[in-house]
């Protein structure tokens, strides 16, 4: 799934985001939500968030976590 909605992304959420320093080489990091950083409900490009651990980035992915 995309990450172009912020209601599709809450806190607690397993994402994976483009850091800044990492956007030319479309690096993506694995993380969880912490807050969400853009504030309109959407985006045409992706979402900002705050990871757990502190990093912000534009959300790619949410990882789906269903065993299913």
């Amino acid at each position: 799934m995309e990450g172009t909605r912020r209601a599709d992304i809450r806190p607690g959420l397993r994402v994976r985001v483009v850091l800044k320093p990492d956007r030319r080489s479309g690096k993506q990091t694995e993380g969880v939500v912490k807050d969400t950083r853009t504030r309109s409900s959407t985006r045409s490009r992706v979402i900002k968030v705050r990871l757990e651990t502190g990093e912000v980035g534009r959300v790619r992915e949410i990882v789906n976590d269903d065993p299913a």
